[in-house]
């Protein structure tokens, strides 16, 4: 469950209540195995350490895409449920237990990327019917879960079991799972765009744990998450054999009912923050969590680590942070080159109980001002009361994060998680080509895509500006913020190539990265579905252009527009005072003349210079 950006210490811990049903599994493969999850298509702009990992090349793996990055609140993966199967988008988070979609007709459900879960469009469907082991609905006929999270939200519904593929790379059979087909759901839950949560926490009923007990994975997952200002990274469902240099912490899961690891210290440039080691085993411990955005560390360790910051960085200027609302530590005076910061703000380490330490680069702990460039704001927020040390998605970032459950220990390793596939070992399915897109100062100013869209009835035109209309919609990208344009279409054989293009609106002035990947991304992988009329669709082609650069007219046409039709009112206000007054005037002197002047046309001349003298 994503704790966004900025909550308040209620939305910090993704807090699942303890699961009561209880189901046994069948074994239904002897060998272990392993799939392999890329985390979307990522830009690999940024160059990190190349170190080769060696990975268990006997284990299979799949893959597939995730998306979204850690400042946008979460990573997700996408999952099929069924036969046939349908695709939804599912958060990654290693504090929940419970895997969950929204269910066809639950009204009480967000409106979320995809289509709901409609259970009688599959053939493997089967509800979960009461029984001791789990909890009933009213009637006593189902099985039903109820999960609360700590910010208030709250996921409710039946309990089914289906049939659950992991991408076209997975090298073993779908597998057989239980989750939950929610009918109800409250809060921050109803308006994020992910369908639901793939739940990797410690429980029975989560996905790691149902494919430990069928055999299928042994008893470990990692996470890699792509750095700043990218999307992408890895995600690992089974074992793999770690670096030599990977730094492990012991993980206690009779500790809490999170991930935890035993923290005993954290050094800021080498120095020692003065803090009695017992202060990281309070509340929960040190508690890992991937659905979290950012860092909370108790208040005494938090102001010992941002004083310790400042006083690193004493020459760079402090300034508010991008919310009035929030006392954020900013600074400015950086620049914007992410492989710059790491020599002007310091290293920090956190030092294991077993004596080892985990060097976090200043990624790992700044995020961007999203309102002064250049500035970046610290990403390690105070827990309020509350004695557990958080450790949220930030901290993963470029960083090889796995869960050995099987030995009781967490590692991490410094990486490029943007091209960790790459040193995996080789899946027989070939990954999906990156979309790389700048990033920096780039800003996109018109994105143009080429699409060849199939028709069901070629005697029936297709209206293609409509067609086009209806997909921006369903991009969420056809409004006051946008403009969509048909460029030009073909027909190609059975099918209609069209190239259109998404302007920013005039209020707008250029897209952001993450808009523009999001588009690609959902129309590369087919998250768009057309209406039953029209077949189906293929991005053949797509392309950014940067924003341009105004000349003096475009810039201030506005302003010179508006001036001018001022000075023409104020013209029309004087001109009509003027007249006014000639006629006042005029007839206040008509009567020192008499009729002979009025009736010479040289007098009369005289007569209108003196008037308007």
């Amino acid at each position: 469950m994503t704790c966004h950006y900025y909550l308040s210490f209620c939305a910090i811990l993704s807090i699942l209540l303890v699961p009561h049903s209880v189901f046994i599994f069948a074994a239904s493969d002897p060998l272990p195995t392993t799939i392999h999850l890329p985390l979307s298509t990522p830009n690999v702009s940024l160059h990190r350490r190349t170190a080769d990992y060696r990975g268990q090349s006997n284990l299979p793996k799949a893959q597939m895409p995730l998306y979204e990055d850690v400042f946008g609140g979460y990573f997700a993966v996408r999952l099929s449920v069924g036969t046939p199967p349908q695709e939804f988008s599912l958060l990654v988070d290693t504090a929940s237990t419970v895997t969950y979609v929204p269910r066809w007709g639950c009204e009480q459900c967000g409106n979320h990327q995809d289509r709901k879960f409609q259970p009688g469009l599959s053939n493997t469907f089967r509800n979960m019917s009461c029984n001791p082991s789990c909890n009933c609905d009213n009637e006593r006929k189902l099985c039903v879960y109820e999960r609360h999270y700590a910010e208030q939200s709250s996921s409710s519904g039946i309990l089914a079991e289906d049939v659950i593929s992991f991408g076209n790379g997975s090298e073993f059979a779908p597998q057989r799972v239980v989750f939950g087909c929610a009918d109800r759901e409250t809060g921050d839950l109803r308006s994020q765009r992910a369908d639901g949560i793939i739940g990797l926490g410690a429980g029975l009923l989560s996905i790691v744990d149902q494919l430990v007990d069928k055999a299928v994975i042994s008893n470990s997952f990692s996470l890699c998450y792509a750095g700043m200002d990218l999307v992408g990274g890895e995600m690992v469902l089974g074992g793999i054999s770690p670096p030599q240099d990977m730094i492990f912490s012991h993980s206690d899961p009779s500790r809490s009912p999170y991930y935890n690891i035993d923290l005993k210290g954290i050094r800021v440039a080498g120095k020692p923050l003065k803090l009695n080691p017992k202060i990281f085993d309070g509340g929960h411990g040190t508690v890992i969590d991937s659905g979290t955005t950012f860092a909370y560390f108790p208040e005494e360790v938090f102001h010992a680590f941002k004083d310790a910051v400042i006083k690193e960085t004493q020459y760079l200027k402090q300034i508010p942070g991008p919310d009035p609302s929030y006392n954020d530590v900013c600074f400015i005076g950086a620049g914007r080159e992410v492989s710059e910061l790491s020599r002007i703000f310091p290293s920090v380490d956190l030092v294991f109980g077993n004596g080892q330490k985990f060097t976090l680069s200043p990624e790992n702990y700044l995020f961007r001002h999203t309102k002064v460039n250049g500035a970046y704001c610290l990403g390690i927020f105070s827990n309020g009361n509350d004695a557990t040390t958080f450790l949220g998605g930030i901290i993963g970032l470029n960083t090889l994060v796995t869960y050995d459950r099987e030995n009781n220990k967490i590692g991490f390793w410094k990486t490029n998680c943007s091209e960790l596939s790459k040193r995996l070992p080789s899946s027989s399915v070939p990954s999906p080509p990156s979309v790389v897109l700048p990033t920096g100062d780039f800003r996109i100013g018109i994105i143009t895509l080429e699409m060849l869209i199939s028709v069901k009835n070629l005697s029936i035109k297709p209206n293609l500006t409509e067609t086009v209309m209806f997909i921006a919609h369903e991009l969420e990208v056809h409004n006051s913020q946008f403009q969509v344009h048909v460029l030009n279409s073909t027909l190609s054989g059975d099918n209609y190539l069209v190239r259109w293009a998404i302007f920013p609106a005039e209020s707008s002035d250029y897209i952001s990265y993450h808009t523009a990947m999001d588009i690609i991304l959902r129309l590369r992988e087919h998250r768009v579905l057309l209406p039953d009329r029209l077949g189906s669709y293929q991005l053949i082609e797509w392309n950014v252009e940067p924003q341009r650069t105004k000349n003096w007219w475009q810039r201030h046409r506005v302003g010179v527009g508006v001036s001018i039709l001022i000075a023409v009112i104020l013209f029309f206000i004087l001109l009509g005072i003027s007249l006014w007054c000639i006629r006042r005037r005029r007839r206040q002197t008509l009567g020192a003349y008499d009729g002979a002047v009025v009736s010479n046309p040289k007098r009369l001349w005289h007569y209108y210079l003196r008037v308007l003298a």
